[in-house]
């Protein structure tokens, strides 16, 4: 296997202009780099590349029609902070409490999910799943 240098996300969006405000302003992610087809922004260790739809599969799509089954998740310390916070900015946020964890999750104006999860509940699915007895060869 290859060794991994960077990881990322890349959405293909419609409205371009509504994302980068929306990444750029609204979440206040720090640009990378851009240009007239694609920003570039540093995102929480990785990077998420907002890039104008080109496809042509995809260009002429009803705009309700789904596209693409991502999600983009960014791991927090609190995730009813960050939901709050991300809710002050005009953002509309669905905060959800499970057994496993709390999410947040919203969308931007092109429609790709996002969502925030608690980082101690990731940990401890990750935990929990380390230590489940292995299931025997057949």
């Amino acid at each position: 296997m290859h060794n991994v240098l960077h990881t990322g996300q890349v959405l293909y969006v419609r409205n371009y202009e509504a994302c980068l405000d929306f990444y750029g302003k609204k979440l206040q992610l720090p640009v990378y780099f851009a240009n007239e087809m694609l920003t570039c922004y540093e995102c929480y260790g990785t990077y998420l590349m907002v890039e104008r739809e080109d496809r042509p599969e995809y260009l002429h799509l009803p705009a309700d029609q789904p596209r693409t089954f991502t999600c983009l998740r960014l791991n927090v310390a609190d995730v009813k902070a960050a939901a709050e916070a991300t809710a002050a900015r005009g953002i509309d946020v669905d905060y959800q409490e499970h057994d496993w964890g709390r999410v947040a999750k919203f969308k931007d104006p092109d429609g790709n999910l996002i969502a925030f999860k608690d980082e101690a509940g990731f940990l401890r699915q990750i935990a929990e799943h380390c230590h489940k007895p292995e299931i025997p060869k057949k």
